[in-house]
């Protein structure tokens, strides 16, 4: 059954004299980029951003992950359905520059988690990120029929909150000291966004 969706749809990439791959035409995008699944060539850059030390400070302890676990990670993406992976990529450019996801899918309760991470550092600080949320949130809402959607940020990382709130993401609360990130206590920040046209009925 076809998504009814409001939203002006956005212009195909050959109205707007651009160039992109099969899979990025076919994504869930804007005007600047697209979501959508995971391709075999994607794969190494994967690998690489969840090996990325650095990066990992902005949200999660790290753990290096050597190439027989992150195998047994993607196969067991594929097939959890309580999971759906996507691949960030720019309309004008087939490469990956990131990947967002949806987790622990609650269908009674209608609600899921949220994780994003541009992994190619040059293209931070872009609005790409934002972008990639509000995407996968309009997905949440409009595929999956979810009604809440949820994420945790550390307390102190203001760019990505900020960047959360503009998508619609509300804080909840603060766990205190709930995450041991490069030999310090960190807090961290809960916060979700709710279906607009729902929430005021209860």
């Amino acid at each position: 059954m076809a998504v009814q969706n409001n939203a002006a749809a956005p212009p195909g990439l050959n109205e707007l004299g651009l160039s992109a791959s099969p899979v990025t035409e076919v994504s869930l995008r804007d005007a600047e980029i697209s979501i959508g699944p995971v391709a075999p060539s994607d794969l190494g850059s994967l690998f690489v951003w969840l090996n990325d030390a650095e990066s990992a400070k902005l949200d999660l302890a790290f753990r290096p992950l050597d190439c027989i676990a992150f195998k047994g990670m993607i196969e067991q993406i594929a097939k959890d359905a309580t999971q759906v992976l996507f691949a960030i990529r720019k309309v004008r450019e087939p490469q990956i520059i990131g990947f967002t996801v949806l987790r622990n899918l609650q269908l009674v309760h209608r609600s899921a988690e949220l994780g994003i991470r541009i992994g190619a550092e040059a293209e931070r600080g872009k609005g790409y990120g934002g972008r990639a949320v509000a995407l996968a949130l309009g997905y949440a809402r409009n595929s999956l029929n979810l009604h809440r959607v949820s994420l945790t940020v550390l307390a102190h990382n203001e760019r990505a909150i900020a960047s959360y709130k503009n998508a619609g993401f509300v804080t909840e609360g603060i766990l205190r000291q709930a995450a041991f990130i490069d030999g310090k206590w960190a807090d961290v920040a809960i916060m979700a966004a709710l279906r607009p046209d729902e929430r005021k009925l209860h």
